[in-house]
């Protein structure tokens, strides 16, 4: 009724997806107070409602003017002073049923708008499920607790964008935390390159390079062989032509079935391929890699069979990279000059190999603890059983130790490690299906970038948004730069949690990939307060703005108090700088 004191005014225009309300002159107010409660007229992003019956259509307001969008002169001059609201519509409620998405019945010209007051908000957002977890509140009442359909948030994937210093750390830690909390039987992964999150979840198993108690190892043999080609040796699937490339993989195929012990369980030898993680030594790939470049044979004949007649003194020691020894080719033997060298073809390969297995950042993949294929140390089942299959629901792969050069790989193997175990154990009660995973991924846009052809990473990533669903494996990608992650992964993503965005790249990215087309709504990001947000998708009843609490204790990605820190006299003593720049030169804390 317009003498509502919620009446706002009349239609005057409805487009598909809009309408534009006049506002009516009669209002006494522009900021009525209703029920105790303050409620300001035109407020961008604020809802509005046009009751038609027993059907009650909602809509957002995207923009507010005192000339109507498609008016002339006349109208122009008959209503100088009036104010006008375009309206984006969003859902409909249909007498005591829920409040549903999109519009079946179109309001028309001349139908009542009215503001939406806090009750409205309750019949809107509805009383919290069994399936939901609590993400925040409402920015238009500190008394509504906004709730996401947590089946939707996970297995149709999600998205926290915020530009630096926006809440994004902050809300991820909400998430999380609303996460294990409500659900004891949840389980999360996230890999967290820069080691922030620790200190945030204390109650989680947080896995480390050189960590005494949860020292992180990712074997180097969980790579498939164009993944360790490409580590190892810098070569490519596109080298399969060249007579070195195969020898590679025969050789690293021999190696995994000549080599192996499983604690997991025996392998028929005829199914092992270079691609298969089997544990194998990469400092006895690279010895026989040496003595195939180095012996001295009494034949020319190329023979593998002919190892027995090198003309050795010793055989080196491969564990501690010494190769073998051989008598020189200048001696005479029998008359006759020893060859030497029969495959040439390894020398680039070797010195390569070589390069890495003495580069210490590369420990936790080469010397990867009890998972070097020893009889009676640790196999595959035991590293998944850390990860997933522990008491503790949330484990943190912390990967600030990873050297930048494989950071790639590394959350590849991570991805595609956690991928497998959930496709292949997909029907066992305790696993797969039957519990599902949320594999989180923070600064996405650092190994998820659109424009790198060539990522491991990113392809094992895009699985698992493509597939991962089948298989009850979720993912969560955590991003201050959208627009610069690849377009598969967000155009899989079923929800977003858009903090303030101040890049124009970025808020198209989120404008044209999220599932709602609320442009009124995606317009606020660059003039959202620290820790608020939009919420939209399909986890969400209705596309939001919300208040993202303070979590404590906090992630250590908050800002340095610089007032503080220059205000301290920092006498000079160049002894304090020794121990940087041995971390520098070890590339270890």
């Amino acid at each position: 009724m317009t003498t509502d004191i919620t009446y706002l005014g009349k239609i005057i225009r409805v487009d598909s997806g809009t309408v534009e309300v006049e506002v009516s002159n009669d209002i006494p107010s522009a900021a009525p107070i209703i029920n105790g409660r303050l409620y300001k007229i035109g407020q961008i992003g604020t809802f509005v409602k046009m009751p038609i019956g027993n059907i009650t259509i909602y809509g957002i307001v995207s923009s507010v003017s005192n000339t109507p969008s498609k008016g002339d002169e006349t109208i122009v001059r008959y209503n100088f002073g009036s104010r006008f609201l375009y309206v984006q519509l969003v859902g409909e409620k249909i007498g005591d049923d829920d409040f549903e998405k999109g519009i079946g019945t179109y309001p028309t010209i001349n139908d009542e708008v009215h503001l939406v007051i806090e009750k409205d908000l309750f019949d809107i957002y509805g009383n919290r499920d069994n399936g939901s977890i609590e993400i925040g509140k409402h920015s238009s009442s500190e008394n509504l607790s906004v709730y996401v359909n947590i089946h939707k948030l996970v297995l149709r994937h999600c998205a926290i964008l915020g530009s630096t210093g926006s809440g994004k750390s902050n809300t991820t830690v909400g998430i999380l935390k609303a996460i294990l909390t409500d659900y004891v039987g949840s389980r999360v992964i996230l890999v967290d390159p820069h080691g922030e999150y620790g200190t945030a979840f204390p109650e989680a198993k947080v896995f480390k390079i050189n960590d005494a108690d949860n020292p992180l190892f990712i074997p180097f043999w969980l790579m498939n062989f164009d993944e360790l080609a490409y580590f190892l040796v810098g070569a490519k699937p596109t080298d399969d032509q060249r007579i070195d490339y195969r020898m590679f993989r025969d050789l690293v195929t021999n190696f995994k079935k000549e080599n192996f012990i499983l604690e997991a369980g025996e392998v028929d030898v005829n199914l092992i391929t270079a691609d298969s993680p089997i544990p194998f030594s990469a400092r006895k790939l690279w010895h026989e890699m040496n003595w195939w470049l180095n012996a001295s044979f009494t034949t020319t004949k190329k023979d593998e069979q002919n190892k027995d007649n090198a003309v050795k003194e010793n055989d080196g020691d491969a564990e501690n990279l010494i190769g073998a020894k051989f008598t020189s080719h200048q001696t005479t033997f029998n008359d006759k000059s020893p060859h030497v060298s029969q495959h040439k073809e390894f020398i680039t390969y070797e010195k390569k190999i070589l390069a890495r297995l003495k580069d210490g950042r590369y420990d936790f993949l080469f010397n990867p603890g009890g998972y070097n294929g020893v009889v009676g140390t640790q196999d595959l089942h035991q590293l998944l059983n850390d990860w997933i299959g522990s008491d503790k629901k949330l484990a943190i792969l912390d990967l600030s130790g990873v050297p930048f050069e494989v950071l790639d790989i590394t959350v590849g193997l991570i991805t595609r490690f956690v991928y497998d175990s959930m496709f292949w154990g997909g029907h066992e009660n305790y696993t797969g299906k039957q519990r599902p995973l949320l594999l989180a991924f923070e600064e996405a846009h650092t190994y998820l970038n659109k424009n790198d052809s060539s990522s491991y990473s990113k392809q094992a990533v895009e699985q698992v948004f493509k597939e991962g669903r089948k298989f009850g494996l979720g993912a969560l990608v955590i991003s201050q730069r959208p627009s610069e992650i690849s377009e598969t992964i967000l155009a899989q993503v079923g929800t977003f949690v858009a903090l303030r965005l101040t890049n124009s790249g970025d808020q198209s990215i989120v404008k044209s990939s999220a599932p709602d087309n609320l442009n009124s709504l995606i317009d606020l990001l660059p003039a959202l307060r620290t820790g608020e947000a939009i919420v939209v998708g399909e986890a969400i009843k209705i596309p939001s703005r919300v208040r993202i609490k303070l979590h404590n204790p906090r992630p250590t990605s908050d800002d340095p108090k610089l007032v503080d820190a220059w205000k301290k006299v920092h006498p000079e003593n160049p002894e304090n700088y020794k121990s940087i720049v041995t971390r520098i030169r070890q590339q270890k804390s």
